[in-house]
């Protein structure tokens, strides 16, 4: 049940019947009243129609009033400010919400706002150069839980990851592999030379080359030689890569190859496609603005036609050598996607590509217009520390932290949490000694923290006395016995829920659902404590069976909606502490 659209499905309907009118959906609004003696939920819609209406807001909210009063779930309505109308509800609509929950399980909150329609959402796409560092780890998570949310949600989701298997960085790799082949064959390589990667990660690669092809490669030409080695190379960066994903819990369905749109002529034939549609041309380039840049030249190339869909500036498909630039193998990506039926496209980016939004999205526009719904979403930095003090870097694995690294000293389930307590867009600060304390303080430990004690609640009733078990298996529980504020308040945020998930899935902003289980957890937790100071509001009351009883689904419906959200987090519940 989601009390919010049913409301909202309502206002509908209602505002066909007296207006033959329908509001503008973006704008109306179901919420919880910010003053709780307003009722339980509030509607805009008077003050959202009154333009469009030519009505005051008031005369609105009275003709709505009239007719919702005739709802049956509804107990009272009044009318507050500019005309706000607030509705309170029969009690019995939260007691359903409960008994829902209990039966949905970690269903609750599913919906089919996506249809099943296909959205491709690209995440990480490291350079297959070295092992994922921290930089790629928020992202990933990122990514891998808006997958999870957008699923829930209805969507037809594939997961991919597009290797950047070409380009001046895998001939760099290629370089240092092959020096780690020489010392696979024992020579004295000495000092790694600048400009190489000199991480100790490229020494099993060396020896495998030096396995399969002995002193052969020596002795090869060049560009043949180079092109074995960048072979077993990469195809070594991409397993370890998957390891350390893996080690995250993160899957992706598909692993797509750049090199593939080259070896395929996938370039050429779409920019022969836009240039036949008059979106790519031969031009020049002005100068690059600001400080000059010795690299440039005045040069008729080929260019996409941007700024017509717009980019700040066309942008060159073709260097001088005749190779394609990496905006035209972007290209032919986007195009790749379409041609397999993604209408709804979504990359993760790190904040340093900042710059490669308007691109993009002139290139998504260029290729199907309004057809397509393509978003770049950026993750900003993580600062990872240790006691306050930034984390050492790996000697081992090279000038930088790698996942591996921060998960030696944190299990996966507090990193993939943690990345989500802040808005992808804002920088964290993730301090390894402090996501492991037991306070209040970690957000994480205090939500796992209200999974335990439920858990504990639910085993140390049913210890006490079996009846628990055979009345809840049996769904003989009453829950009308739920009259007290305290309860009723607690049933209103997991009702809740289903908006939250709905509402970060449209915005694409997983977060949401973070902060919700975060306030969750706290709520119960509070209901917990005044306990011990009000003996009336403990879960297991000696001499109120029914109570107890009902009670105790309270606490299970918590439970479950704590098990929904961690679940798209791929976080596991922790049952006890």
């Amino acid at each position: 049940m989601n009390i919010f659209n049913e409301i909202k499905i309502e206002i509908n309907k209602l505002s066909k019947f007296l207006y033959d009118y329908l509001p503008d959906q973006n704008a109306l609004s179901i919420e919880f009243p910010k003053d709780p003696t307003h009722g339980d939920l509030s509607t805009n819609i008077a003050m959202v129609s009154c333009k469009d209406l030519k009505k005051s807001p008031i005369e609105i909210a009275n003709n709505f009033k009239l007719e919702l009063a005739k709802l049956p779930y509804i107990d009272s309505i009044s009318i507050a400010g500019p005309g706000f109308v607030n509705l309170t509800l029969k009690t019995y609509i939260w007691y359903d919400l409960v008994n829902q929950i209990i039966n949905l399980n970690t269903s609750y909150g599913d919906n089919n706002i996506g249809n099943n329609e296909s959205i491709n959402i690209e995440f990480v796409s490291c350079n297959p150069t070295g092992p994922m560092h921290i930089g790629h780890c928020r992202g990933g998570i990122y990514g891998d839980t808006l997958a999870n949310l957008m699923k829930k949600c209805g969507y037809k989701v594939t997961k991919e990851f597009y290797i950047n298997d070409v380009g001046a960085q895998i001939s760099t790799l290629a370089d240092s592999a092959y020096l780690r082949y020489l010392e696979a064959s024992g020579k004295n390589i000495g000092e790694i030379p600048e400009g190489l990667y000199p991480g100790d990660y490229l020494i099993p690669i060396g020896k495998k080359l030096f396995e399969f092809y002995g002193n052969e490669l020596k002795s090869l030409d060049e560009i043949v030689r180079k092109e074995k080695t960048k072979e077993i190379a990469v195809s070594s960066m991409i397993e370890l890569i998957k390891k350390d994903l893996e080690s995250l819990g993160i899957n992706h369905d598909i692993f797509f190859s750049e090199k593939q749109l080259h070896s395929q002529n996938k370039i050429s034939e779409i920019v022969n496609n836009l240039i036949a549609r008059n979106i790519v041309y031969k031009g020049i380039l002005p100068p690059p603005k600001g400080k000059a840049n010795e690299d440039w030249q005045m040069r008729e190339q080929l260019l996409i036609r941007s700024t017509d869909f717009g980019d700040d500036v066309d942008r060159s498909l073709q260097k001088s050598n005749g190779e394609w630039t990496y905006a035209a193998a972007d290209i032919a990506y986007m195009q790749n996607k379409i041609a397999r039926g993604f209408n709804k496209i979504t990359m993760v980016l790190g904040v340093d590509h900042l710059g490669y939004n308007k691109r993009m999205q002139a290139v998504a526009h260029a290729l199907a217009g309004d057809k397509l719904d393509f978003q770049i979403k950026f993750c900003q930095l993580v600062n990872f520390l240790k006691n306050g003090q930034p984390l050492k870097m790996s000697k081992r694995k090279g000038n930088f932290i790698s996942v591996q690294d921060v998960l030696d000293e944190v299990d996966k389930d507090l990193v993939r949490f943690m990345m989500l307590t802040r808005r992808n867009d804002q920088v964290i600060d993730f301090d390894l000694e402090k996501v492991k304390e037991q306070s209040k303080d970690n957000p994480v430990f205090y939500v796992q923290y209200a999974n335990a004690r439920i858990n504990s609640i639910l085993n140390n009733a049913f210890e006490q006395n079996p009846e628990f078990i055979k009345r809840i298996n049996d769904k003989s529980y009453n829950l009308s016995f739920l009259n007290r504020e305290e309860e009723i308040h607690l049933i209103k945020i997991i009702a809740n829920w289903p908006k939250i998930v709905e509402l970060s899935c449209l915005h694409q902003e997983p977060h949401r659902l973070a902060f919700y289980v975060i306030e969750l957890a706290s709520e119960f937790h509070s209901f917990w404590s005044k306990g011990n100071e009000d003996p009336t509001l403990r879960f297991i009351i000696a001499d109120n069976f029914e109570l107890s009883l009902a009670r105790l689904m309270l606490a299970k419906s918590v439970k479950i909606v704590i098990a929904s959200a961690l679940k798209i987090f791929n976080v596991k519940p922790v049952e006890k502490m």
